[in-house]
This record gives structure tokens, sequence and C-alpha cells, in this order.
């Protein structure tokens, strides 16, 4: 098994020779040979334990048992105890998806402040084919069926292509202690259903099944690396970088494709959405229809579908005082100086009479039955009606504000200023607003 696993790394894993490890180590035999494995092949690494606090002393002995075990081996180790069921239930999680997050959310703040390279965790190849069959028992697409990744960004699994029935056996060799996880065996979980009653069975039917496996992952990891140049090379034409970090994709572009259902999955896929039938007939739909994920929303305007990430901005307004010369607001830096000289009128650069004005200003929001008088125009005219005119988009809209004297709008900032705080010829010091 030393041997094995040194070949492994040595072919995938180089990356990690010189690195500074942190292995995520439950007590269990996968982390521990994992821990073993990594020491008797002189890598750096230190342990990581999470005590979940759901077995009562069966989970502070297991604590203990690491506590003990990184003595005997002379590793750095790291323990943090979490009230995972009160965390559930303010998150609305299941147990085990908070323990999984609970989990990673440690590791990446272990990993920043003590400058650990990546984290290794001890999944193996049971662990995958589970989490195939889990995948395939839901409904997934191609994503699912691929399993659990040997690389996700600094999260390494060395150990994914060996059966814990190896290891198992490895450990037993090497006289290796562990400890047994109560809550593995009952079988009111999926996974543990899966393990205990379904994966024997079809173990017996095809002993070659990991093996089988491992080839049928190789394969459709084939497929998705072919799917991915197809996509790369179509979303050439279909998208397009839009306002505000927003991406636009092209319509027309979408609907010449054959199964635009199946492109429109790849192209938006890691953004979190799963109403792929409200996606598909975003198409047809009257501008203005939306779709959300928890991270993005994606927008139906005219010819294009707007993807945009959700950002939570303040509702209150924003104050700006006659003393400042630096404002930080959700949407940039506002620049501002007295006594310059009026120069040409830009989108991101504005000039007013310093006398008309009246301090505070006010940054806010745009409201329905806000108007204002624009520069070059004679009369008022409702913001809505310059936004409708100027063709601007739902999202265009949203982020869009106000600079405001009193309740009077004096810019809609980034576009167009208001015609009575204008610079005159009588006017004696000039307000200049830059925006960054």
């Amino acid at each position: 098994m030393l041997k094995k696993i040194q070949n492994h790394i040595n072919e995938q894993f180089s990356f990690i020779k010189n690195a500074k490890l942190l292995i995520a180590i439950s007590g269990g035999v996968d982390s521990v040979v994992l821990a073993y494995l990594c020491k008797k092949l002189g890598l750096n690494i230190s342990l990581a334990h999470c005590n979940f606090n759901l077995r009562g002393d069966e989970s502070d002995a297991d604590e203990d048992f690491v506590l003990q075990l990184a003595k005997d081996w002379e590793l750095e180790v790291f323990i943090e105890n979490f009230d995972t069921k009160q965390f559930a239930t303010d998150n609305k999680l299941s147990t085990q998806m908070a323990a999984r997050t609970l989990r990673y959310l440690w590791f990446k703040e272990l990993k920043a402040q003590l400058k650990f390279d990546y984290v290794l965790t001890a999944h193996h190849a049971d662990d995958n084919f589970e989490t195939f069959l889990i995948n395939l028992s839901r409904g997934t697409g191609l994503d699912g069926l691929l399993g659990i990744p040997q690389v996700n960004g600094d999260i390494v699994r060395p150990l994914l292509p060996f059966a814990r029935e190896d290891i198992e056996q490895f450990a037993k060799q090497q006289k290796l202690q562990w400890r047994e996880d109560s809550s593995n065996v009952s079988t009111k979980y999926l996974r543990n259903k899966l393990r205990h009653d379904v994966i024997p069975i079809l173990k017996e039917i095809n002993p070659q099944l990991l093996q089988n496996f491992e080839k049928t992952q190789q394969y459709l990891n084939d497929a998705k690396s072919i799917i991915n140049d197809r996509v790369d090379e179509i979303a050439q034409n279909i998208v397009s970088k839009a306002k505000n970090n927003s991406k636009a994709f092209s319509i027309s572009e979408i609907q010449q494709l054959n199964n635009s259902k199946a492109y429109l999955y790849e192209l938006l896929n890691g953004y979190g959405f799963t109403q792929w039938n409200d996606i598909l007939a975003l198409l047809t739909a009257q501008s203005g229809k939306q779709v959300f994920s928890k991270t993005h929303r994606l927008l139906k305007d005219r010819a294009y579908l707007i993807l945009s990430e959700i950002i939570s901005v303040p509702d209150e307004s924003i104050k700006i005082n006659e003393s400042q010369n630096l404002v930080l607001t959700p949407f940039g830096k506002l620049s501002i100086s007295k006594g310059a000289t009026k120069g040409k009128a830009q989108y991101n650069t504005a000039y007013f009479d310093l006398s008309s004005l009246s301090f505070p200003l006010t940054i806010r929001k745009w409201q329905e039955g806000d108007v204002f008088y624009p520069l070059g125009m004679k009369g008022k005219k409702k913001v809505s009606k310059y936004f409708k005119d100027e063709k601007f988009s739902l999202l265009d809209k949203e982020n869009t504000w106000l600079l405001c004297s009193g309740d009077d709008i004096i810019w809609i900032v980034g576009h167009r200023t208001d015609n009575r705080f204008k610079v005159k010829s009588n006017t004696k010091e000039i307000l200049k607003i830059m925006l960054q």
C-alpha cells in the first residue's frame, strides 16, 4: 500500500511533496491510514479533527484518540468543537450537511491563518461509488455522475482510487489503531443503506465492481472534456460582457442550437440554478422575467439573457457632508472638489453651482414618482420615463443611484445631471464630483 500510494502521488500529486499539508482526521480507519502513509512518506503534515458533538461521549472519545495519536506520532494537531445541531437548525440544513459545511469552513479558516497549501481528506473508491449512486438515485446530470474529484481547488484526495477493503487490510497489517463510528452502522441514512444493503450485493454479482466503476468514471470525464470544449467554442458567439460585471447571452444564438436546454445547462452550470425549465422559458418570455438562484439572477432583457450576481446593498441613503472630499459607495468612489474649473461633461463627472446646493447631499436608490429636470432640456421628466427612453434594463435600473440636494435630484449618477443645478455664467464656485 505504501508503495502504491507513493507511486500514485508521484504520478498524480507531485505538487504536494514540498507543500504544507493539513490532514482531516476523524479517527476512523481511512483518515488514520492517510495520516500514517503521509507520515511514512515524509510529507509536511498537521492534523485537524472536528468534534461535531453528535454522539455524546463517543465524540469526545474520538477527540481524545486523535490527540493521543498526534502525540505518539509527534504531529501538530488542531481540534475544533461545533454545536452542529444548533447550526443545522439555524441554517435549515440536515445534520449531515451542517457537519460538512462546518468542517470545510473551518479547514478554510485554518488554511488561511496558518498558510497551509492543501487540505487532504481520506475519501476512497467506495465513498466515490456511494456518491455516484446517491446522485443517480436523486436524478442528476453528467456532473453528478462524475463523483468526487481527486483535486478540487485546495482539497486533495490521494486515497480516492483505493477500496475501503484494501485500506482496512493495510491498517491491520501495520497494526494501526482506529475508532469505529457507531452512526455508520445505522441504515437510516441513504449513504449507509447503500453501503450495507446495496453495494455488497453489487460486489457479489461483480467482484470487479469498483475497478469497472473507475473505468466508467474515466469515460465520463473524457465525455465531459469534449462537452467543455464544445461549450467553450459556442460561448464565443453567445456570451459577452455587459454592464456592472454581468454577462449577456444572445437569445438568437442560443435558439439556433440543437437542444438549447442542454447548452443553457452547461453555460449556466456553476451559478446555483436548478429551475432549468423556467430558464428555457425565458428565451420566449417577455422582457423583465427573471429566474433566481441563491447567488445569481438571470434576467430576460430584449434580445439577451443577463446573468448577474446578487449583491445586497444598503436600503438606507448615504449622506455627504460639505467637508468631505471622498465618499465610498456601493457603486464606487465619489471624489468631490470645490473651486474646480468646469471641464467637458462626461458620464462619470458632474459639475454643479455650489451655491445652489443644500448640504448634506444624499445618495439613494430611485423610487417610483421621482422627477428631475434633465440638463439640456426644458421642463421636468419622470426618472422612470428617462430610463425607458434610454432603454435601461431592469438590471440597469436596479444599479442606478441618485444624488440629491434636499428633495431634489441633481444627478442620476453616471448618466445625467439636473438643469436647475448647472454651472451658469454667474456661478462663483463650482463643485466637481467624479465617479471612480
